[in-house]
């Protein structure tokens, strides 16, 4: 085993091979393992070494053709293969394209980049909405901007760059990316002091939200989840209670804490359409419903509950803009602790494996690829 002297100046002069080892998506049910040539960085890109790769529920539904990422008659196809998945990572500088070192950052240093790749053209960029981009590059969703389920990926001129500090094991680096959405989430929601709060889903965005919530110190945390084994960890970001619908009447026992009025804010982290039904009937009137899923099939709902009935606030929350450095510095002190959500960790060439324990969910949280 070599020694951390050794570790670090293979960091700072690594050997670069020519080829690598990727997975690569044709179609629905089609991602290959495949041998490709290791990308050369352009100007201002930068090439890095993925330390790991953690799988999201978006790329399951990805590799099973959700008519959200492959288009349907209502809605334009969003991915463009052949791509490489994998917008969750970690990875280490091994070479900067010409003009790259004016990025801030040197070979052997520790990145992310956040998963939207920003135009900087468009309306919103223009106004600092650049998770709202018009274009809406993300890293493994188009071919243009390869993701990191391969040995190396490109990081390019126009991503966000965050340093983040070997200080800070894998396992919860590879989180970095969830808890900024999770972040964004609990923002939207704008939790108060007297708020009882529902989080519907700990999963691992799921915990994330319930870690940023707590930090906001509502009146009540209650969380659902069906898995029980979940429990424990959701109690332990900050839960006062952990409700299994399948064994409770959990809107029997929200009305009952809550003298019949219901809950303030009902945040939706399953991206499953019963559980957009079951917040409605949960809120009280002038509640707040924050939507932070990506569903595999249509969510129908009574939309008279939402105006005539309630005059309910509904929120989307998309993606962690601005999140990442508060999400390093989190994690980095432990103000949400992120350690136990790695569940699995698979090499790249078992990712059918790693894609199904990821989907059935018994006993994991977050899986990740190792190159």
């Amino acid at each position: 085993m070599s020694t951390a002297t050794e570790r670090t100046a293979e960091q700072l002069h690594p050997v670069i091979p020519k080829t690598m080892q990727a997975v690569v998506c044709h179609g629905p049910e089609d991602y290959r393992l495949e041998t490709v040539d290791v990308p050369t960085p352009g100007p201002d890109e930068i090439l890095t070494k993925v330390e790991l790769c953690g799988i999201c529920m978006g790329d399951i539904k990805t590799y099973r053709g959700a008519p959200s990422f492959w288009g349907d008659a209502e809605q334009p196809r969003y991915v463009k293969p052949p791509m490489i998945p994998g917008h969750e990572f970690v990875c280490r500088v091994v070479a900067l394209g010409p003009g790259a070192e004016k990025r801030g950052v040197k070979v052997g240093d520790r990145v992310i980049s956040e998963q939207i790749v920003p135009c900087w053209g468009c309306r919103f960029c223009n106004h600092g909405q650049y998770w709202m981009c018009q274009k809406h590059d993300l890293y493994g969703f188009q071919n243009n901007v390869q993701g990191a389920m391969a040995q190396y990926m490109i990081f390019t001129k126009e991503g966000i760059i965050h340093q983040v500090p070997d200080s800070i094991a894998p396992d919860e680096a590879i989180l970095i990316e969830p808890l900024a959405c999770s972040l964004h989430a609990a923002e939207r929601a704008n939790v108060d002091f007297d708020d009882v709060v529902v989080v519907a889903g700990a999963g691992t965005l799921g915990l994330g939200i319930i870690g940023a919530v707590r930090m906001r110190n509502p009146k009540r945390l209650i969380v659902l989840d069906m898995k029980p084994e979940r429990a424990e960890l959701a109690l332990r970001m900050g839960a006062d209670e952990v409700w299994n619908p399948a064994e409770v009447d959990v809107l029997a026992k929200i009305r009952e804490i809550t003298d019949g009025y219901g809950c303030d804010i009902y945040i939706e982290a399953t991206g499953h359409h019963k559980a957009v039904n079951q917040g409605l009937a949960m809120l009280r009137k002038l509640g707040r419903f924050v939507e932070f899923s990506v569903f595999n099939d249509e969510a129908t709902v009574d939309w008279s509950i939402i105006g005539d009935r309630k005059e309910l606030d509904v929120l989307g929350s998309h993606l962690g803009p601005y999140m990442y450095p508060r999400a390093i510095d989190f994690i980095g002190k432990r103000k949400i602790d992120m350690r136990d959500v790695v569940t699995h960790k698979f090499a790249l060439a078992d990712f059918k494996e790693a894609f199904a324990v990821m989907e059935r969910g018994d006993k994991s949280l977050k899986v990740v690829l190792e190159p």
